[in-house]
């Protein structure tokens, strides 16, 4: 087949030259499109430059609009004994405690709360816990002079309940990796004197 009325390329390997076929302008433009676009696409929803709209705030507020609508069911909850103990073995809200979990606490606690830096949260030893209720307490104001951070101002309320709800399911489990026993060894979770009166209907009490 016959090429004479073409143009070839200047440059030449192993005596094999190319035809001089340049892209057609259309399919240039579209690149040079695409390459504009791309780095305002970057901006407005990867590095935050249009801040309602990164995708870690999009994702922040779809997280938060979903507990929500979950929290609208339940009203806001209170980091007492009884509350606890209601929710202590609650599967479905202890799923919202576990994620809680995941996203928090894994880097210190480990991922099967063995713990790592922080201690077990597995067995039954604790160093300023005695009742299920100073989990909450504990989560809210921390403790360690900082070492375990105070997360009240973080979480939203019911968060800190059902992640401590969570933790206080996980004992008497047994992580892969788990640290030596710290503090002081208690007993099972109960309801406090308070909380068993507060819960017993007034027709029983009498």
């Amino acid at each position: 087949m016959s090429h004479s009325g073409e143009q070839q390329t200047i440059h030449s390997y192993d005596g094999i030259q190319e035809y001089d076929n340049p892209l057609p302008g259309w399919w240039k433009w579209l690149f040079v499109g695409t390459f504009v676009f791309s780095i305002f696409y970057g901006m407005y929803f990867h590095t935050g430059a249009e801040k309602q709209r990164s995708v870690y705030t999009v994702y922040d507020e779809a997280v938060a609009a979903n507990l929500r609508l979950q929290f609208s069911e339940i009203g806001e909850l209170q980091p007492d004994n009884a509350t606890l103990m209601k929710y202590v073995d609650d599967k479905r809200w202890l799923k919202v405690g576990e994620s809680v979990y995941k996203q928090h606490c894994v880097s210190c606690h480990g991922p099967e709360a063995g713990g790592l830096v922080g201690p077990n949260l597995c067995d039954n030893y604790w160093k300023n816990v005695k009742t299920i209720d100073d989990i909450a307490k504990i989560l809210e104001n921390g403790a360690g002079n900082g070492a375990m951070p105070a997360w009240k101002t973080r979480l939203h309320p019911n968060e800190l309940v059902l992640v401590a709800c969570y933790i206080a399911s996980l004992r008497g489990s047994t992580p892969g990796k788990a640290r030596a026993p710290e503090g002081n060894e208690i007993g099972p979770w109960t309801l406090t004197a308070v909380a068993a009166e507060e819960a017993t209907p007034v027709s029983e009490a009498k």
